[in-house]
């Protein structure tokens, strides 16, 4: 799955900021690709405020 950051981090607090970063995701606009596992999913859940997210059809 595709997830875009599309607000910007400011005002986050630091599990936030961890959940960015392990994701990979660094500044607004920026798309990373992550496998579709439960882990994943519970990350972007955990920042759903400031993300987007594309699934892929396979």
């Amino acid at each position: 799955m595709k997830v875009t950051q599309f607000k910007s981090k400011n005002g986050s607090d630091k599990r936030q900021l961890d959940t960015l970063r392990s994701l990979g995701l660094r500044r607004i606009g920026h798309v990373v690709e992550v496998q579709d596992t439960p882990q994943a999913r519970g990350m972007v859940h955990r920042v759903r405020h400031l993300v987007r997210v594309v699934e892929e059809k396979s």
